[in-house]
């Protein structure tokens, strides 16, 4: 937050305080564009101790030694960590303004954080001027600002962030409840300025809470500075949600007290005081364990390099947090793609019985009763904005069909499915649970046939348990949720072969329709990390072309296949709405995970007759578009009576 040592002293800026009285990952952004002051800075400023050509950040350098002129850089921040794993260009995430990097031609990034800014000039390398000043106004590089330098255009499909509003206290700025809200209107502004420019997607800080900071916890001054921290977030807060735009808030107040409640998990020393000392003794106490001079220096173990500033380990930290909140709906917009894979397998076990009995209905006025059970696996790979999972289940499906006339028939099948999915680096773990039941009629005659169904069913996701990484600890939120769906299909075809022979070929067409609904849920608790989702619809329509046979191999064992091309015109990503559980007035929406316009599919089988009455029937299911494989085996008998 504070300019290399050339800023107003820090003790100077407390007391006038006093004085007031009161990892091939989903890559779904174009790049990423940083505005703010230290905290996020990748680096403006030479780094007077580090190699030649090396700028300094506001965290601890990397090590062994951790010492100046060592030989050492210093660590990245969280802005740079969560750009490299949202795959953006390295280039795109280094210094906007850097005087190093235009001393070594090197090009200019999309950082423009500088270390000391305040909201003011935040605002300002916006939409006027970036500066790179030393404390004493010597001005070391000076550039239009990201507006002026765009036509003042802001890259829609860009993911900005933005953090400030500490330098504002620390250099006095902030003495009132008045100068409090003014500070964090204008880091508001910000974000409304970029909105009202083109930007779409905008992550922004919350302010931790400087009195829970070295520098500061422990004084005198710990409780106003907390109090004045609380004003400016409740009207960011306020301001954010007003603004039109999809608004990422980033709790870091409540993540810090998550993380000092229990440091043990993120690796952080349990038996030292994380708010009163840190690593490098600059404007706090260095700790006397783990401390830059100690015999045993390992800033891994404390959560503050500085007086206000996190060591790498908390830059992780926030890193990481930003990212679980934008890979959320990547996993969570596949909860509807496990309902239309239960849909489907059911559908393909209800064909393959067709195919089976195709020119060997039971008699007229005679039922033939279905028990199946099957098992199905289904890959996703990622995409842009949607992860990669593996899911598998298995299922039971009872029905039966009834001759009514001599070229028709009805039918009434139920199916109980289990699915599991595995989503993400991390494997989060999603069950579903569904009861699907599809009635149907059916036509042959001569060499026409055809066949209509209508299934309608229930969703039961028992568990949604979303997991993340969290520095070397892992994070997990879980909750449950329900819906519904139901589905038209209907199917013409050709038998080019005569009712006689032993052989049947077919060509045929094919329509879709399937509507699936998965209700919002809360994550449980308030956790910084727990989110709350809204309403899901996926709708899929669907025609196809397909060519089906069948084979009588003896005259009790018949082999039958079909293959099909399907083209899906419901092609829309699938949109998100979440909150925070911790700001539940402040939603955003995002895109997940994309429907899929080709998807060809095969089926092969074997069915037995055991006696007249009796068929043991055998098959395998195979679907692919380009993101997804699902197979499917299954075992079937009948009994006609």
């Amino acid at each position: 937050m504070i300019k290399p040592a050339l800023s107003l002293p820090f003790t100077a800026c407390l007391l006038t305080l006093a004085c007031s009285g009161a990892f091939a990952a989903p890559s779904p952004y174009s790049t990423m564009v940083v505005f703010g002051d230290s905290l996020a800075d990748a680096g403006q400023y030479p780094d007077a101790g580090g190699p030649q050509g090396a700028t300094l950040r506001f965290t601890n350098r990397t090590g062994p030694t951790y010492q100046a002129n060592s030989g050492e850089v210093f660590g990245l921040n969280s802005s740079t960590l969560l750009g490299m794993k949202l795959n953006v260009a390295p280039g795109e995430l280094s210094a906007s303004t850097s005087p190093v990097n235009a001393a070594l031609g090197v090009a200019d990034g999309n950082n423009w954080a500088v270390g000391g800014d305040r909201t003011d000039q935040i605002y300002d390398a916006i939409t006027s001027q970036s500066n790179v000043t030393t404390n004493d106004g010597n001005v070391l590089r000076s550039r239009a600002g990201y507006l002026p330098n765009n036509n003042f255009r802001a890259d829609p499909n860009a993911l900005y962030y933005l953090t400030g509003g500490g330098n504002d206290f620390l250099q006095g700025r902030v003495l009132s409840l008045a100068q409090s809200r003014a500070a964090a209107n204008r880091l508001a502004d910000s974000a409304q300025v970029l909105q009202q420019s083109g930007a779409r997607y905008i992550m922004v800080w919350l302010l931790p809470d400087i009195g829970q900071t070295p520098a500061v916890s422990g004084t005198i001054l710990q409780p106003v500075t907390s109090l004045l921290s609380d004003v400016f977030n409740a009207q960011l807060i306020s301001r954010l949600a007003q603004i039109d735009a999809e608004i990422i808030p980033l709790n870091i107040p409540r993540l810090v007290s998550e993380t000092l409640a229990d440091p043990a998990r993120f690796g952080l020393a349990a038996d030292q005081n994380q708010v009163v000392t840190c690593f490098n003794g600059d404007s706090c106490a260095e700790n006397s364990v783990y401390g830059l001079n100690s015999p045993t220096p390992d800033p891994s173990r404390l959560l503050f390099n500085d007086g206000v500033h996190p060591t790498v380990t908390g830059q992780r930290l926030i890193a990481d947090y930003a990212y679980s909140l934008l890979a959320a709906p990547w996993e969570i917009s596949l909860l509807p793609e496990m309902a239309n894979g239960t849909l489907r397998a059911q559908q393909d076990e209800l064909r393959a019985q067709w195919l089976a009995d195709w020119g060997d209905w039971q008699s007229v006025g005679q039922w033939r009763a279905i028990v199946a059970a099957g098992g199905q696996k289904m890959d996703f790979d990622a995409q842009d904005n949607s992860a990669d999972a593996d899911g598998h289940g298995y299922n039971l499906t009872l029905g039966g069909s009834y001759r009514f006339a001599e070229n028709w028939r009805a039918g009434l099948v139920a199916g109980a499915y289990r699915q599991n999915l595995e989503a993400g680096p991390r494997d989060s773990d999603y069950k579903l649970n569904s009861y699907i039941a599809t009635a149907f009629v059916q036509y042959q005659a001569n060499h026409w046939w055809a066949d209509l169904g209508a299934s309608g069913g229930t969703l039961d996701y028992e568990n949604a348990k979303r997991k993340f990484a969290l520095g070397i600890s892992e994070g997990a939120e879980k909750g449950d949720t329900d819906g519904e769906l139901y589905a038209l299909s209907a199917r013409l075809g050709f038998d080019l072969a005569g009712s006689g022979s032993s052989w049947h070929l077919s060509p045929f067409v094919s329509a879709d329709y399937a509507h699936i609904e998965v209700n919002g849920y809360s994550e449980k608790g308030t956790r910084s990390t727990a989110l709350t989702f809204d309403d899901q619809t996926r709708k899929s329509k669907r025609l196809g072309a397909g060519l089906q046979g069948k084979f009588q191999l003896t005259s009790s064992t018949r082999l039958f296949g079909e293959v099909a091309h399907e083209r899906e015109f419901e092609t829309d990503q699938q949109d998100v709405t979440m909150t925070l559980n911790s700001l539940p007035f402040n939603d955003y929406t995002l895109q997940g995970y994309t429907p899929q316009r080709d998807l060809n599919r095969a089926s092969l089988g074997i069915s037995q007759k055991l006696t007249p009455e009796l068929t043991l029937r055998g098959g395998y299911n195979w679907r692919k578009n380009d993101d997804v494989t699902q197979q499917g085996v299954n075992l079937a008998v009948s009994l006609d009576f």
